[in-house]
């Protein structure tokens, strides 16, 4: 057992608990409840397969410890789209989720992204499509400018 085989398996139970309780009910929780799962449950695990390779020290993780840290937060992510109304059985790599987090810097892309819930609204896609094309003009604009002082 590595040094964090202790709070993997706290992770563990406690995302046993709260998947058991949260599938027990007869109503989901609600789209305001979500944010805790994934800060308090993706996220953690996460943390923790983070540190553990890339930390100060190297301490690989067991196959078991990496197995019970990535079904906490296939647990986790389960319950947090169960708030938003959808139940669904997550089976994503804690390596992948890793890396989405490392590119995102955001645990609610995280979920969206890895879940699919809640689904993308289409004037956030719009959104982002308009930034992209300021990004682009300003770039555009920068290189012009740079071209006439040049010359």
């Amino acid at each position: 057992m590595s040094e964090y085989g202790p709070q993997i398996a706290a992770l563990a139970r406690r995302a046993e608990r709260e998947h058991a309780a949260l599938h027990r009910g007869n109503e989901p929780l609600g789209p305001t409840f979500a944010p805790q799962y994934l800060r308090e449950g993706v996220g953690q695990a996460i943390a923790v397969y983070i540190d553990a390779r890339t930390g100060g020290r190297p301490a690989p993780l067991s196959p078991a410890e990496l197995d019970s840290l990535e079904c906490a937060m296939n647990r986790w992510l389960e319950c947090y789209a169960r708030c938003h109304g959808s139940v669904l059985e997550s089976d994503v790599s804690i390596r992948t989720a890793a890396e989405v987090l490392l590119e995102t810097r955001n645990i609610d892309d995280v979920g969206q992204l890895l879940t699919g819930v809640p689904a993308r609204r289409a004037d956030d896609d719009a959104d982002e499509h308009q930034t992209n094309r300021e990004t682009e003009h300003e770039g555009d604009s920068e290189r012009k400018s740079s071209a006439r002082s040049e010359s």
